[in-house]
């Protein structure tokens, strides 16, 4: 065998003097043979560093790959990291490997990702949605048995089940515990439009929250920011305002990364803030950031068991999951005075 190349199953069988379909059996456990064969099987197999081609085998005899597909925006974004290690954990015991890959927030692309974990016959789908994708595409795939699981946001033209976060309530929950420390001015930075579930219905929650209070919406305090350089631009472009506001809800965590930033560099201490999504070292900031956590883990754990009891034959109708999100309260949200009743402008009153 030459030394630049993977070993094959012709290999292990010349190695050790025997048929190709041996070495097949012995691997697959299928089919008799002699305990002195099989033994030398595997230890040839051991020797030469032999890693049977699952794929493969699966599509020749009709069967599902022992992966599970995950597609998600961005894999640098920490809540889908610990999204994926929760499906990990959850479904090792099934014998289960988990295969990812990022969307990157695209469409065609994460089509093209779908199709190729179609093509290799995962046992389970799972994606995260992209801003406009359409998944009637995966009609036929979910009729014949697959499972298909959308992560954080609904899927667009395709009933099947959905584990999303209480994004609307969080909102509402972090944007109203700001009006409980005097803010009147609160100003919005997030992903707009809001043709993404998650997008708006965190908005929507930051409106329902005003009105609650009886405060107007003022449309000049929502600017859109998809990144921490937009986050930035975005913050400077607010606190630059003839009427500031004194406090911030950030949409999620990218977008919190670059207000605090920017609050950093241009040194004010005069604004509160509150983020959707727990951001790394939160609590090291100064002031620590308060955030309405997403439980990732949950999310995926629920993810992962929805999907194996489809595995296991459930056939009832689609569902989708709410998995609650919690205010953290550290020291951003508060007014960054000794407060009296309301913060307004650049002083608390």
């Amino acid at each position: 065998m030459a030394a630049n190349r993977r070993p094959t199953l012709a290999d292990v069988a010349q190695e050790v003097g025997v048929s190709a379909k041996t070495v097949s059996r012995v691997l697959n456990e299928d089919g008799p043979v002699s305990a002195r064969t099989r033994e030398q099987v595997l230890a040839a197999v051991a020797r030469l560093g032999f890693q049977p081609n699952l794929m493969a085998r699966n599509i020749r005899v009709g069967g599902p790959d022992t992966t599970i597909g995950l597609v998600v925006p961005d894999l640098g974004n920490p809540f889908f990291g610990a999204v994926a290690r929760a499906i990990e954990d959850t479904v090792r015991d099934r014998g289960l490997t988990l295969l990812m890959g990022s969307s990157a927030d695209d469409p065609d692309r994460e089509r093209a990702l779908t199709n190729k974990f179609l093509a290799r016959r995962v046992s389970i789908l799972m994606v995260a949605p992209s801003v406009g994708a359409d998944h009637s595409h995966l009609k036929s795939h979910r009729a014949s048995g697959l499972p298909v699981i959308f992560l954080d946001r609904p899927g667009v033209g395709l009933s099947t089940d959905s584990i999303v976060s209480s994004n609307r309530a969080g909102a509402h929950e972090g944007v109203a515990h700001l009006i409980a420390h005097g803010h009147r001015r609160i100003g919005f930075v997030g992903d707009l439009p809001v043709q993404l579930y998650t997008r708006r219905e965190r908005l929507a929650g930051y409106r329902s929250a005003l009105q609650e209070a009886g405060l107007t919406h003022d449309r000049s305090l929502v600017i859109s920011a998809h990144d921490q350089q937009g986050a930035a631009t975005a913050t400077s472009t607010l606190l630059g305002l003839a009427d500031p506001p004194t406090a911030l809800f950030a949409g999620n965590n990218i977008v919190a990364l670059g207000i605090v930033a920017e609050l950093a560099r241009s040194k004010r201490k005069d604004v509160a803030v509150v983020a959707f999504d727990d951001v790394p070292l939160a609590e090291a900031l100064e002031p620590a950031l308060t955030v309405v956590a997403q439980d990732a883990e949950e999310i995926g754990r629920t993810a992962a068991t929805t999907a194996l009891t489809r595995v296991d034959g459930d056939r009832t109708r689609a569902r989708t999951v709410t998995v609650p999100t919690r205010l953290i309260v550290r020291g951003s949200g508060e007014c960054p005075a000794p407060a009296t009743r309301e913060c307004s402008g650049n002083t608390i009153s």
